[in-house]
């Protein structure tokens, strides 16, 4: 969904307020325009802000990322209707605006020691069935781009890998993970985020494959 010329240039303009700084280890925001904007979240391409008195966020990507704004832009046109993804509303050179999803990740579901149901595995399987009749290839599904609403809803966000070739397994590993130790008894209520980050730390590396499979 495209917004109108006068809105397109109003998150242009917010776009443009955002001011990137790279550090030794990460890019960290320098400035932006405070006063219509609020830094919700970050990735390894993006800022995300949320749009004050609204219900929508502004991703901003930052340099040399920039591109990847065109290509999530595609995605989510092809992802229209299917609900369990954000609306996209506009898009630009570097940025683009997106439904905000009141909620909570799979992440700080763990850390908080809110329950995960089986059903949510289910939602997120079915999402990406249904991505894939799209002709999408869903993937870099992991722990911080899945949220339960707080109506229970399941929304997946993040998409702009879904046009990947290759193939991946994250997903598939996490549901194993799921099976193998959450449904557990022993298994903890609360997750530390400094031992969920290690894991996944180790994940990226291969360090676990004798554990999820």
């Amino acid at each position: 969904m495209r917004g109108t010329a006068e809105t397109d240039t109003t998150y242009q303009q917010l776009a443009e307020s955002v001011v990137f700084k790279r550090t030794n280890k990460n890019v960290v925001v320098e400035s932006f325009n405070d006063k219509q904007l609020t830094i919700a979240g970050s990735g390894r391409s993006a800022y995300v802000f949320k749009l004050h008195n609204t219900k929508r966020v502004l991703k901003v990507f930052y340099p040399p990322f920039e591109h990847l704004a065109k290509r999530e832009a595609k995605i989510y046109k092809k992802l229209e209707g299917i609900n369990y993804f954000p609306v996209m509303h506009a898009s630009g050179q570097n940025y683009i605006v997106i439904d905000y999803i009141e909620g909570f990740t799979l992440f700080e579901c763990l850390v908080m020691g809110k329950r995960i149901d089986e059903k949510v595995l289910n939602e997120v399987d079915h999402a990406i069935l249904l991505a894939k009749s799209r002709g999408l290839n869903p993937s870099d599904i992991h722990l911080h781009n899945i949220l339960i609403t707080l109506d229970g809803n399941v929304k997946l966000i993040d998409v702009v890998r879904f046009e990947q070739v290759k193939q991946c397994n994250q997903w598939d590993d996490l549901k194993r993970g799921y099976y193998k130790f959450y449904k557990k008894k022993i298994f903890p209520r609360k997750m530390p985020s400094k031992l969920l980050l290690l894991i996944a730390y180790f994940y990226k590396r291969n360090l676990l494959n004798r554990f999820v499979t």
